[in-house]
């Protein structure tokens, strides 16, 4: 959506009736976000990408989630929503800078954050997505766009690995935000909040703490950390041996988010240049099993 057709959509659906103030905040693969005052109040405003990938997304399914993790404290309150935006509060806050994800306070927020996230009630219907579908949905987006989805002997390991995690016996699913990194956890003035919910989805809770992880390189005492905060207690092998798995597997669903955004978005701007050494980074370390071993 270009500018001034944002700008139309701001005087429609923002309260109030006084001048607007519309800063451009990011760009992501799915959606752009803006900032938007107005009389004296702050909004975050997300609307549809030109022409993004197919990847599946549920904008009506979204909705239900974000006003169920809104009314817990957990997200932002939407104001407004259909299919191509969402209008929400501000949330006064800073997102975590480098390191602070590995402060134990700080794993033990995350931890109570993802409890109370998991126990949020399921809209239905549920949008049922693990690993291999993930997987499944990227590589037929990029072929799409006629890119190959990068090693083959990634692939094939990726498949096996998400064919191994969903056998049996299989783990009950819960509500996983699934875009779990710093700059998506703002601390706000009582408790941590969460933004960009559009990857939301039913799945293994552990999804989320490998994905948190993941985000934030966390090394495998501050994973063990996290997870024994999660669970209150001492992990078990066949918990920690899952954990490990499904680091794996975000890491491989990361990349492949990557490839395709370098085929969307400019891959020669800032954000594009970042995106492109992390991809460097992820796929350097799924090919070091030393790195997962569990």
């Amino acid at each position: 959506m270009q500018l001034p057709d944002v700008e139309r959509l701001c005087r429609a659906v923002v309260p109030g009736t006084g001048a607007l103030h519309v800063q451009p905040q990011g760009a992501g693969l799915l959606s752009d976000t803006y900032k938007v005052t107005r009389d004296g109040a702050a909004y975050a405003l997300k609307v549809a990408a030109e022409h993004p990938p197919e990847l599946g997304m549920n904008r009506a399914w979204e909705a239900q989630v974000l006003e169920a993790a809104g009314g817990a404290g957990l997200a932002p309150r939407v104001v407004y929503s259909d299919g191509s935006a969402v209008l929400a509060r501000w949330v006064a806050g800073r997102p975590w800078v480098s390191g602070e994800s590995r402060l134990a306070a700080n794993i033990r927020g995350i931890a109570e954050l993802l409890r109370r996230v998991h126990a949020l009630t399921i809209p239905e219907p549920p949008r049922l997505v693990g690993p291999l579908d993930w997987i499944g949905i990227y590589a037929t987006a990029l072929s799409q766009r006629t890119v190959l989805p990068g090693d083959p002997a990634l692939r094939t390991a990726a498949v096996s690995r998400a064919q191994e995690i969903a056998a049996p016996p299989l783990v009950a699913g819960v509500l996983c935000h699934s875009d779990l990194h710093a700059m998506n956890v703002i601390r706000g003035r009582e408790s941590l909040i969460l933004l960009d919910w559009e990857y939301a989805h039913v799945g293994d809770p552990l999804w989320d703490l490998a994905g948190w992880s993941a985000n934030n390189d966390l090394e495998a005492g501050s994973q063990w950390d996290l997870l024994a905060d999660y669970l209150q207690g001492v992990p078990a092998q066949i918990h920690w041996a899952r954990f490990r798995l499904l680091l794996w597997l975000y890491d491989y669903v990361c990349l492949l988010w990557s490839q395709l955004y370098l085929t969307v978005r400019d891959a020669q701007d800032e954000a594009g240049k970042g995106i492109a050494k992390r991809a460097r980074l992820l796929d350097a370390r799924l090919h070091l099993p030393a790195h997962y071993a569990a």
